[in-house]
């Protein structure tokens, strides 16, 4: 467990490739792809219906995925869409906090989707404007946990730094690893589930003087800050490994590029730790459950929500953030934890004094815990 002392969330922001499409024209251009292929298409339609995604963002026009022929250029596309949804997610985060990116100290990247070197965060320093002597922390393989492991990270660095500020930016393009030929049962959920966007997030050490005061909604209209009040203070993180567990959740990579291991497993990990595991890193500081007014949890689809509901003996309504960021724009893998996180600031902070909890799964299998006090 890590020492109190990780710094306040400053501003949240996020940022979306422009191509938004309804569930049923990705279906339709699905169905189209595999036709050819001998799929099961009916079966395809179900599992889209059980995702319960309204609609999602693409990093591209639908009608290029087609002509996609190979992992390098699925990656080029990648490498250009992410600097240009990170760049503005960024931007959104850093006017949320008042601040600019000459004030940034670290910068932590993540992402699952692409790969690159120079990494995202170092092309992003021109382009932004960032100091030379930026710290850059680009991390790859964490997936859907990775948004909750950046903010534990970007706390440590401020804890060392106090009068620091931490970036923490993640970007997704989960569509860019579409597999056309792959009509396994975990591909066609993914294809479903899975969205585009990124999001950042600002944590601002404790030796640093907090802003003039700003008002309610003073994040720029349409940039995707929060703009709120609320500046929680990040008091604890926990990283959990469950040992044997590599293949519940990942990716395959091979020449094609990422083909997703999806095991049925992920709820059964989810009844199996959760509970034990929040229990004891809440105990930890005097805590149960009941102290904890804001679950902020890692959309991972319809069945690992429910079992969270169930492993956590919590209603519905306690994950309707997450329900509703899956519905409108899917599983954005790491990035969709810190949408929830913008939006719980914005529009459903707990009381001053009362605490959130940031928690999130992904491959290894592992868990993140980030406590929060607002």
């Amino acid at each position: 467990m890590r020492a109190a002392g990780g710094g306040r969330i400053a501003g949240v922001g996020k940022a979306f490739p422009p191509h938004y499409y309804d569930q049923a024209a990705l279906l339709g251009v699905l169905r189209r792809i595999w036709a050819r292929r001998h799929a099961n298409l009916d079966r395809l339609e179900a599992l889209h219906r059980k995702v319960l995604v309204g609609g999602r963002h693409l990093a591209l026009p639908v009608e290029e995925y087609e002509r996609l022929e190979t992992w390098g250029q699925a990656n080029d596309a990648w490498i250009r869409v992410a600097q240009e949804v990170g760049e503005r997610a960024v931007a959104a985060a850093l006017a949320a906090a008042g601040l600019t990116a000459a004030d940034v100290g670290a910068l932590i990247f993540v992402t699952v989707t692409g790969v690159a070197t120079p990494s995202i965060d170092a092309r992003l320093i021109n382009r932004m404007g960032l100091p030379h002597d930026v710290t850059r922390v680009p991390i790859f393989g964490l997936g859907c946990v990775a948004g909750a492991a950046g903010l534990a990270r970007a706390a440590d660095y401020v804890r060392a730094y106090p009068e620091r500020v931490a970036v923490l930016l993640s970007v997704e393009l989960c569509s860019l690893t579409l597999q056309q030929a792959d009509v396994s049962l975990a591909n066609l959920i993914a294809t479903g589930l899975f969205g585009d966007g990124g999001a950042a997030v600002v944590v601002v050490g404790d030796g640093r003087p907090a802003p003039a005061a700003r008002p309610a909604g003073a994040g720029p209209a349409g940039a995707g800050g929060s703009g709120a009040r609320s500046e929680p203070r990040i008091v604890a993180s926990r990283s959990i490994f469950y040992p044997d567990s590599e293949r519940v959740m990942g990716w395959d990579i091979s020449e094609s590029g990422f083909r997703v291991v999806l095991s049925a497993d992920v709820p059964v990990m989810v009844l199996k730790h959760v509970r034990r595991d929040v229990d004891a890193f809440l105990a930890g500081h005097g805590l149960d459950r009941g102290d904890v007014d804001a679950w902020i949890s890692h959309p991972g689809g319809p069945r690992v929500l429910e079992a969270m509901q169930e492993a956590l003996d919590l209603p519905r309504e306690a994950f309707a953030l997450s329900w509703k960021s899956l519905a409108e724009v899917g599983n954005l893998s790491s990035a969709s934890v810190l949408l929830v996180l913008e939006e719980t600031i914005e529009s459903r902070p707990p009381a001053p004094g009362r605490h959130g909890l940031v928690i999130a799964m992904g491959p290894g299998f592992c868990s993140e815990l980030v406590l929060l006090r607002f």
